[in-house]
């Protein structure tokens, strides 16, 4: 029987194909507001999987606007009632459900102190909307899975067509616009093998930097919803600085690289690992020691990265199930978490 899981993974190419069919004149206007202010910085108000699709578009808008981009707790709002500086800034909120007490408040709150701000939510109308300046309705179709997949991957192709169109780089607006069919391909990619080798597994590591940091910290977390396997996810660089005392003999590691400037280092580091016995995936041709993944070309070191998700999601929801878990219905977790 094929889980709601999988039917809303394969639903993704046509869930990026129909947000980006229906909302070209929304991404303009974002990205339009975006050119306008001419933010001094960028602030991004998410939990969970959508902290993660605002940690990938931290790296997209530093690498393709050069505005440094921050994450804020919204407990800074929702509990300590902080009062932040936030009018020569804008801000981009990004809530599946819309709804989350903490968010929404965080989000009011940067609308309130003048930052120019984004909604990016799979719920129109709803709280996030209305505490936003800019709401856009990323979409994705309902979500019954309690682990988001389809709505993480739109709320990061959303973003991506607003970037686009504020900062005219037309390379980027033709590699999104490409995203649909490529994310066809990307979800028939077949990532078991990891699988097999981790079989026994009760803890990994996920590595990636720059955008593929953003997945692996995604990766992790469906990891740990879904397998019942701890996972962490780690910077290729930062893993040397410590929590490489943990990796060991068959320890597994999952090592995300896409093509971009980074792949290099990644790669090597994933070699590196592989010399100390452990277990290595790795998402690239170039490894010598360490066992190659398949992934997709998109045509930019950006888009390359967000595709990486799509195989990973596959590959973790049958891995859920053939360790007699169900991915639908993750222990102790809920669709919408109403934290304050």
């Amino acid at each position: 029987m094929q889980t709601n899981m999988r039917r809303e993974i394969d639903e993704i190419p046509e869930a990026a194909a129909r947000l980006l069919e229906r909302s070209e004149k929304a991404f303009a206007d974002a990205g339009e507001a975006f050119r306008t202010r001419d933010p001094a910085f960028v602030v991004t108000i998410a939990r969970g999987s959508s902290d993660h699709a605002a940690l990938f578009l931290k790296y997209a808008i530093e690498l393709t606007a050069g505005v440094p981009v921050a994450s804020l707790g919204p407990s800074l709002a929702s509990i300590y009632g902080a009062r932040l500086k936030l009018g020569r800034g804008a801000a981009i909120a990004i809530s599946q459900s819309g709804k989350s007490p903490d968010i929404v408040a965080m989000a009011e709150a940067a609308t309130r102190a003048g930052a120019t701000s984004i909604a990016l939510t799979n719920t129109l109308p709803s709280p996030i909307a209305d505490a936003c300046s800019h709401p856009l309705d990323i979409l994705a179709g309902t979500e019954h899975a309690v682990a988001a997949t389809k709505s993480y991957v739109n709320s990061i192709v959303a973003g991506l067509a607003i970037l686009g169109h504020w900062t005219g780089d037309a390379s980027l607006k033709r590699a999104v616009a490409d995203l649909p069919r490529h994310f066809a391909d990307a979800v028939k990619l077949d990532w078991q093998d990891f699988a097999a080798d981790a079989d026994q597994a009760t803890s990994l590591y996920v590595l990636g930097r720059g955008p593929a940091l953003a997945i692996a910290s995604e990766a992790a977390l469906k990891f740990k919803e879904t397998t019942g396997v701890h996972a962490e996810a780690f910077s290729a660089a930062e893993v040397l600085h410590g929590p490489v005392a943990l990796v060991g003999v068959e320890f597994p590691v999952l090592a995300l690289a896409s093509r971009d400037a980074a792949e290099a280092s990644t790669v090597v580091v994933a070699d590196s690992l592989k010399a100390k016995g452990a277990i290595v995936r790795v998402t690239s041709g170039r490894a010598e020691k360490a066992k190659s993944l398949p992934s997709i070309e998109t045509g930019h070191p950006i888009t390359d990265a967000l595709a990486l998700i799509l195989p990973f999601y596959g590959f973790v929801e049958a891995w859920s199930r053939a360790r007699g878990l169900n991915p639908d219905a993750p222990t102790h977790l809920k669709k919408v978490t109403e934290t304050k």
